[in-house]
């Protein structure tokens, strides 16, 4: 039954009832489907509350999970067009709507549905300012262009006008659905959003790269924290709560106690590492009382202005600390050792006690973030999203399982390949962390809905990071505008430009550049950019030479380094080189230098290595009846073939992935299912395959 007409301006019922829930054909929480639980309805005019509802993604936090019909839509008028606009947009399979024959493009998260109340709320509050009539059904088509012509003067972001003129194209769409009536037409008849708010399509991607004087200092720095300090506070962490499940709520017997253990001459009196001039001396009194024994507040069993056998106790401990019986090191022992920047050596840190331990707790967090966000080309949503024991093998390389949020509400599982040091930082962030099920969230005070946000966790680590330099020793990191999604354009960058051999030459962390290679990148985030180009291009000069000279080094042993006319090129100019060193009775020292003066061209690759000099590739099979972007120089390496390319250098590295082809191949030839066009493809494989082994001497 629908409602009956409650405001004048209505045409006809609304299409929903006011107990129709907001949430239909959707997967709900178990909460969610328990009797009596609270599902948003059409008729609830002040909020829908999607908390308990509908799973809520772990970067957002609970009043994001809310739509607010405040303000301007709380007038009747807007309060009913915006909720059936929003009914209308969220369930684009309702029956009702699929009758009514608006589509609708349906609307994934409630954080969609924030945004357009919104952009409803702030065109009422427009039209109220410039003296429009208070509701829209006497507004123009004129009067929404106009609205969209005011948000572009004030400055208004393009993808904020974009958004606008979205939401006012759906309602044009939607008016044959709505009860109350709208401006008729499509105001931008023919036109999309985009070319309405002036946005090219082909525009350069907006979002920058972390400059490399940040990045570099920042990921060394967050490795540090994981590799080198997490065991310490760690220790310390698991000791502090052995005391605390150990601790007496009584001290009657703290006495003997406290005879018994100054008795033993390994127990120190703990001091803070902070000073303060409100404590003096600065021993650490909660601390003792908890090494005694009991709850830290026993420590009033020492107070300066107590009992006479309480100032006993604190003269007595006191005396200890004057014949220098004292640490600050009583959770941890022994700390691992530094190089500091005035060129001593000593502690990482001045003490590790239970007022640092949650700043240290949380810094370790926010290291295992600066390390997932920065290498493994995961979404900020993503790395949110990620669960204890996430790690896992995929394909026989180490992943991370999580769940892909951007663009997919149905909210896929997905697995991003990394390296062993991520291993690391995720162990170490499960360790930190409170929460039952997820790695990255509050350490300190539970929150309600235990949300951090990415882009504060990096601003703190930096933060953190520079305050205590002088004990750590790590350089200073640069205080420059970054934010999650900054390193994943970074990384998709580093490894176009210079594929499986950046990270390992910038940081020692092995191969992290190529794991990445696994994931997906436009050619707008893989783009370059001028604050890298001059260090990857010395970085690629120096990796590039490492491996020419360790090719040099196995050919002139005896060793075999390649098959085919670019590997005989490369060993004409290593005999060349190694009969000029011997001709001048020279070391390795004039092997290095004739090295890097001869000009041997090598790109290293997967399948293979090409030869070809890249300004003057002469032939350069892959230009062969090839289109050639503006600006490119040298090879077309999609447009390789190993086989035929007389420039083509295939290594004995390659040869396994060859055999491995070619045997794949002949089971798809034999096997009697395969489709006749895919063994036509398996055979043209077979071929090329065959092709290389024979040039490589290899048994068919």
């Amino acid at each position: 039954m629908t409602l009956p007409l409650s405001l004048p301006e209505q045409r006809r019922p609304s299409l929903f009832r006011d107990d129709e829930p907001v949430v239909q054909g959707r997967s709900l929480l178990p909460e969610a489907r328990e009797p009596g639980a609270r599902i948003p309805r059409f008729g609830d005019r002040n909020l829908w509350n999607f908390n308990g509802v509908l799973k809520r993604p772990a970067n957002r936090t609970a009043a994001s999970w809310m739509v607010h019909f405040s303000l301007e839509l709380e007038d009747p008028y807007w309060n009913l067009l915006a909720r059936e606009f929003l009914m209308l947009t969220f369930n684009p399979r309702h029956p009702a709507v699929l009758k009514s024959g608006v589509v609708l493009e349906g609307y994934g998260a409630p954080g969609a549905l924030i945004q357009t109340a919104s952009r409803l709320r702030t065109a009422a509050k427009w039209g109220h300012k410039n003296g429009l009539p208070a509701h829209p059904d006497a507004w123009t088509a004129q009067d929404l262009r106009q609205r969209i012509i005011d948000m572009a003067a004030t400055g208004a972001a393009g993808d904020t006008v974009r958004g606008h003129v979205t939401a006012l194209k759906n309602l044009a769409a939607a008016a044959p659905a709505l009860s109350l009536p709208w401006p008729v037409g499509d105001p931008w008849p023919g036109q999309s959003a985009r070319s309405v708010a002036q946005l090219s399509v082909s525009q350069v991607l907006a979002t920058p790269t972390v400059p490399p004087a940040t990045w570099f200092p920042l990921i060394r720095a967050a490795w540090a924290y994981i590799h080198d300090f997490a065991p310490d506070v760690l220790r310390a962490d698991r000791r502090h709560d052995e005391l605390l499940a150990a601790a007496n709520p009584s001290a009657l017997d703290i006495d003997d106690r406290l005879e018994e253990w100054l008795a033993d001459p390994q127990n120190k009196i703990p001091l803070h590492t902070v000073p303060s001039k409100d404590r003096d001396p600065q021993v650490n009194w909660s601390l003792l009382a908890l090494l005694l024994g009991y709850e830290r507040d026993n420590h009033e069993a020492f107070s300066a202005s107590g009992s006479r056998i309480g100032r006993q106790r604190r003269a007595l401990v006191l005396g200890e600390v004057v014949k220098g019986r004292t640490t600050t090191q009583a959770l941890t022992g022994e700390l691992a050792q530094t190089a500091r920047p005035d060129g001593s050596t000593g502690p990482w840190h001045p003490g590790i006690g239970p007022r640092p331990l949650n700043d240290l707790k949380t810094a370790l967090r926010n290291a295992a973030f600066v390390l997932v966000v920065g290498l493994s080309m995961m979404r900020d949503s993503e790395i949110h999203e990620i669960l204890r024991a996430a790690v896992v093998e995929h394909y026989s390389t180490p992943a991370i399982s999580s769940t892909k949020i951007k663009g997919t509400p149905n909210r896929p599982g997905k697995h991003w390949w990394i390296a062993e040091p991520l291993v690391e930082a995720l162990t170490v962030a499960e360790a930190v962390s409170r929460h039952p099920e997820r790695v990255f969230s509050p350490v300190g005070a539970d929150r309600q809905d235990g949300t951090i946000v990415g882009s504060r966790m990096l601003a703190a680590f930096v933060r953190f990071v520079n305050e205590n330099r002088a004990w750590t020793g790590l350089d200073e990191i640069p205080t420059t505008y970054i934010r999650p999604h900054m390193f994943r354009r970074t990384m998709a960058m580093l490894t176009d430009q210079f594929p499986g051999s950046e990270i390992a030459t910038g940081i020692q962390l092995k191969h992290l550049a190529k794991r990445a290679l696994a994931n997906a990148t436009t050619r707008s985030y893989a783009a370059s950019d001028d604050n890298w180009a001059k260090y990857l291009e010395d970085a690629l000069d120096s990796v590039k030479f490492r491996k020419i000279k360790d090719l040099y080094e196995r050919h002139t042993a005896g060793e075999e380094i390649g098959f085919g006319p670019g590997a005989d090129r490369v060993k004409d100019a290593f005999d060349q080189i190694d009969a000029t060193v011997k001709a001048r009775n020279g070391d390795a020292r004039t092997a290095d230098t004739l090295l890097r003066t001869t000009r041997i061209h090598i790109r290293f690759g997967m399948l293979n290595n090409c030869t070809a000099d890249h300004t003057n590739p002469v032939g350069a099979v892959c230009l062969e009846n090839a289109i050639i972007p503006k600006g490119h120089t040298g090879p077309l390496d999609e447009r390789c073939r190993p086989d035929r390319c007389a420039n083509s250098m295939i290594g004995p590295e390659h040869l396994p992935i060859y055999d491995s082809h070619q045997r794949k191949q002949l089971q798809l030839i034999n096997n009697v299912s395969t489709p006749a066009c895919r063994r036509d493809l398996a055979e043209r494989e077979l071929d090329i395959t065959r092709n290389v082994l024979k040039m490589a001497g290899e048994p068919r």
